[in-house]
């Protein structure tokens, strides 16, 4: 029977990194997402563009099979070998200007084991907390889901549709290996699930490279600078319904609301595989 009870003493755990807000960064996600003049606020990290620091520097020897470091350290050694990016809260409480100093706090608010229909999960939520020279800038609170891997021949799901969102954006997104690759090298993220398709599909079991959720977010907060260029974003939270494959495009949604406006992904079936709501002004 497998013990995640004891990865509770985890809970509370902090570590401090430093970075510099570079631009060259900002140039390859500029490009990543198709601009040759991004519609974000000139000299400032956009909104989610400050994924692309503090980036991980495991030693390749300190990787596991996966591409991720080894558990323990930080995050807690989970056992279950599926390791996905959940959703998030963001608070953007000051600007960061392009060559900026940055200092990030990370702490381990929660590690909460629960059993689903796929087996044993277990939810660890990380709050990040970006300075600037003047101050905090940001605060984002991460939940991260550990789960089995799929049983061997498992079936796709093959939930129906959901309804429609009423929509006044939309977008089609093509998510070919090229794209996957570009994101995780813009982040150094080594996860085989969205590079490797032998890995992914007879290791993990899925039908597919998997698309990032943070490369989601970013497509859908994209969505909403495409409509609102120059937007000065307050709040932005998101969560993760079923994950997106490279196999089929996939659509942005999206429409104004008073305070900013609600997002959606959906799946080439249909099926919500992102919402997110966004804080403007």
């Amino acid at each position: 029977m497998m013990n995640l009870e004891n990865l509770k003493d985890w809970i509370g755990r902090e570590e401090e990194n430093l970075d510099v807000a570079a631009v060259p960064p900002l140039l390859a996600l500029a490009a990543t997402l198709d601009y040759a003049a991004p519609p974000w606020r000139s000299g400032e990290v956009p909104p989610l563009g400050h994924w692309l620091y503090f980036l991980p520097k495991a030693m390749q020897g300190m990787l596991d099979r996966d591409g991720h470091p080894r558990r323990g350290g930080f995050l807690p050694p989970v056992p279950l070998p599926r390791r996905m990016f959940a959703g998030g809260r963001l608070e953007f409480l000051a600007p960061i200007r392009q060559g900026e100093a940055l200092r990030r706090r990370s702490t381990i608010l929660s590690v909460e084991p629960k059993t689903g229909r796929s087996g044993p999960m277990l939810f660890v939520t990380v709050a990040h907390d970006v300075f600037v020279q003047d101050g905090p800038a940001l605060r984002e609170v991460q939940n991260i889901v550990y789960r089995e891997a799929a049983a061997p021949g498992a079936a796709p799901s093959a939930d129906a549709a959901d309804p429609a969102p009423s929509a006044v954006w939309e977008r089609t997104v093509e998510p070919d290996p090229m794209l996957l690759f570009r994101f995780s090298a813009l982040t150094f993220n080594g996860h085989r699930i969205h590079y490797d398709r032998h890995y992914a599909e007879a290791v993990e079991g899925y039908p597919g490279l998997v698309v990032h959720g943070p490369l989601i977010a970013t497509l859908l907060m994209d969505l909403f600078l495409r409509h609102n260029p120059g937007a000065r974003i307050s709040a932005f939270q998101f969560r993760a319904q079923r994950p997106v494959f490279d196999v089929q495009p996939f659509t942005l949604l999206g429409t104004p609301t008073a305070g900013g406006a609600s997002l959606w992904a959906l799946d080439p079936a249909g099926r919500i595989a992102m919402q997110a709501e966004l804080e403007a002004g």
